[in-house]
């Protein structure tokens, strides 16, 4: 192999880890982007859950008098009131805020 051979295809590996890098560094706010959501999404599932455990106590009931299809409804159901709940106290706040700017 000449030695122009050599550089042409170091040149080449060297423009292809250029590219990857280049690459994954446009991606970083989709991964970040994504674990955020992941994360928000665990703490509103755990919430969710505290929520049915909560519910059960009241109706002096247990996980195991549930199956799981049916826990998993109760859960969902629980999560969709905190999702409801936090989008409301977002406008809210939202409201709020363009209100106290109307009045300076």
């Amino acid at each position: 192999m000449s030695l122009k051979d050599k550089l042409k295809e170091n040149s080449n590996k060297l423009l292809n880890i250029a590219r990857e890098n280049a690459t994954s560094a446009f991606d970083y706010p989709k991964i970040k982007s994504e674990q955020l959501k992941d994360a928000v999404n665990a703490k509103i599932r755990e919430k969710a859950v505290l929520a049915t455990k909560a519910r059960l106590v009241e109706n002096h009931k247990t996980f195991d008098d549930y199956s799981d299809d049916e826990l998993e409804v109760i859960i969902a159901d629980e999560e969709r009131k905190i999702v409801d709940d936090l989008k409301t106290k977002s406008l809210v706040v939202a409201l709020a805020a363009l209100g106290l700017n109307f009045f300076v």
